[in-house]
């Protein structure tokens, strides 16, 4: 929505009163806003330290949720959640490293299982492997566009996952099918234009 330059006069006039009135109102509203403020204006923990925090919490509800393996789509809800909250500390704390180390964590614990996943119908674990390369894909977008500095860090995520995958022939395959590449597992082995390639391969049906 476009703000007004009159529109923008007439805010400006509120009292202090009015406003604080006003952006306590919205605030209400706004859970995520609050929180977001909350974080940039008083809270005495650091980005670093919400994303530690973060990493416990994935890894303890993957760990919960692995009981409903057996039930692939409440296991499939549960991961949503979980991703869910990785995205509202992102947007939080606009933490763009952790938006690709957490997920790469939350990839690498469900993974953990694979065992159990194996024991699965492949109908059954089709939506949740889906899911899993699309998050893979979208991690390797985002490292493109972090500074090269942290890509040490995140190859050891990179590395893990790619073993996992290939304890899992099924999962393995998969990446295949769809065009994905395991040279791309690394940083600097991620394609310039990787971008478009993925759009290319989803123009042509695949990754949905």
């Amino acid at each position: 929505m476009e703000y007004s330059k009159e529109f923008k006069t007439a805010l400006s006039n509120f009292s202090p009163i009015e406003k604080d009135r006003l952006i306590f109102r919205l605030l209400k509203k706004d859970k995520l806003l609050s929180k977001k403020l909350y974080f940039e204006l008083i809270d005495p923990e650091t980005t670093d330290n919400k994303r530690d925090a973060m990493e416990e919490i994935v890894a303890e509800k993957v760990l919960l949720a692995s009981k409903y393996i057996s039930n692939q789509k409440y296991f499939l809800g549960i991961i949503r959640k979980i991703s869910a909250e990785i995205t509202e500390h992102v947007k939080i704390t606009t933490d763009k490293f952790g938006e690709v180390s957490l997920n790469l964590l939350l990839i690498n614990k469900i993974l953990e299982y694979n065992e159990d996943l194996s024991r699965q119908r492949f109908d059954n674990v089709y939506k949740l492997y889906l899911y899993l390369i699309n998050k893979t894909v979208k991690a390797l977008s985002l490292i493109k566009k972090l500074d090269a500095d942290y890509w040490m860090e995140l190859d050891e995520h990179l590395e893990t996952l790619e073993e996992k995958i290939h304890q899992n022939n099924y999962l393995s395959k998969l990446f295949i099918n769809n065009g994905i590449d395991f040279n791309w597992l690394t940083s600097d082995k991620i394609p310039e234009n990787f971008d478009q390639i993925i759009k290319e391969i989803k123009s042509q049906g695949f990754l949905r």
